[in-house]
């Protein structure tokens, strides 16, 4: 590890020799997920991507979620959202109201007037998500599922046979399916249905999927989203087997800690922290070591880096002042969850900030409340890391959670591009 964190501070020192022209290519992906529901209280819709310039500077948004049920459906988890909410020309992408009585209104419209900017920008719908993937369990239990469940996904999503609407009044949006079953054969959201062997029908749903796609036309993308903890990699995922048929996966650099556990710690580290008391240490180095291990090729792995932070209450300074690995009473408050903050709203937190160049990591300190997180510092080391070691690119989760320069987006466009 000494070797890489070395290589990787003289690339950060020769960052400012580095010279890209502007339109130049690469075939790092730049990925970014965009969230349905970011249009409510957010506030945040297809056309802050255009605003904020993080639109040119992306390869792929994969737009979350749409959920599957256990009659092996796809189905829309917010139609309003997707495509009948009328929007209006000061949230449009091209400045045009949409129409009384025409087809397609909502995300999916303006994902379409986006990409009529940028031609080379791909958008996935994904499926499933932490309140999503309840049933993927059941809808992949048979080849007859598993059959149905591809069709239904293509014909409402690619096709775009979309409810209510005219034949293929949706088609063209999307150019691939991201897959988000979080988790087969391991619990995660409370009440999802877990089968022993949902790993092995995992696979065989990939297969029919991949072979689906293929029939309906040729370059549609199947990718897919990866946990990062080696024991739910063990219980759901035939790594070597599956990238056969992925384009590429994205795998989870974060949530490493969070306030989950009783001890503050990293939730995005690049590199394991010997210093790290817990009895497992996790990183995004780690992870994708492990991926390599059970067969996964070093092309198809694009890094997942995080656009917001973890956060703990209750914190002692501990022997060194900064709150690294000191108890807790729980979760810090967040605007939008316990635990958790955009990285726009972390910058205006009071506090001192910390950094260890060293396992990659920054976080937020104000003698009760400590926030581990990405900066663009921490994640042009990412972004460096991925191109030193020849990864597929990176993936942020959420676009709407970075702030309105687009900074955590820019830091990795200026070393993947």
């Amino acid at each position: 590890m000494k070797k890489v964190v070395l290589a990787l501070s003289s690339l950060l020192l020769g960052m400012s020799m580095l010279a890209v022209p502007a339109e130049a290519h690469s075939d790092f992906k730049r990925v970014a997920y965009f969230i349905q529901w970011g249009i409510y209280g957010r506030n945040f819709h297809v056309k802050d991507m255009e605003a904020s310039g993080a639109a040119r500077k992306l390869t792929h948004i994969n737009y979350a979620f749409g959920f599957v049920n256990a009659n092996a459906e796809c189905y829309s988890a917010d139609a309003w959202a997707d495509w009948q909410r009328p929007v209006p020309a000061e949230q449009s992408v091209d400045g045009v109201a949409d129409e009384p009585g025409q087809a397609l209104n909502g995300n999916m419209n303006q994902l379409r007037k986006l990409k009529a900017k940028h031609p080379n920008l791909k958008v996935l719908i994904s499926l499933g998500g932490w309140t999503g993937s309840a049933h993927f369990s059941d809808a992949v239990l048979t080849p007859e599922s598993r059959t149905k469940l591809a069709k239904s996904c293509i014909d409402l999503w690619l096709r775009g046979n979309l409810p209510g609407l005219p034949e293929g009044a949706g088609a063209g949006v999307f150019d691939g399916i991201d897959l988000d079953w979080e988790w087969p054969g391991y619990p995660g959201n409370a009440g999802n249905v877990i089968r022993p062997e949902d790993k092995q029908n995992f696979t065989a749903f990939v297969t029919e999927l991949r072979s689906q796609l293929d029939a309906y036309k040729r370059g549609q993308l199947l990718t897919a989203f990866l946990p990062a903890a080696e024991r739910v990699i063990d219980a759901g995922f035939e790594v070597r087997k599956l990238f056969k048929l992925f384009d590429y996966a994205t795998v989870q650099g974060y949530d490493l800690h969070g306030p989950w556990d009783k001890i503050t710690g990293h939730h995005a580290n690049l590199f394991n922290d010997r210093r790290d008391p817990n009895d497992i240490r996790e990183s995004l180095h780690s992870t994708i070591g492990y991926y390599l291990q059970r067969g996964a090729p070093i092309r198809k792995l694009v890094a997942g880096v995080p656009a917001y932070g973890k956060g703990w209450t209750g914190v002692p300074p501990g022997p060194r002042g900064d709150g690294v690995y000191q108890p807790a009473t729980g979760a810090a408050p967040g605007k939008w969850e316990a635990g958790s903050e955009d990285y726009k709203d972390l910058l205006t937190k009071p506090g001192k900030r910390y950094r260890d160049l060293r396992t990659g990591a920054v976080w937020l300190y104000d003698g009760t409340q400590f926030w581990s997180y990405d900066d663009p510092t921490t994640v042009t080391e990412k972004a460096l890391y991925i191109r030193a070691r020849g990864l597929g690119g990176s993936m942020m989760w959420s676009v709407d959670q970075d702030d309105a320069n687009a900074s955590l987006t820019s830091a990795l466009y200026r070393v993947l591009r």
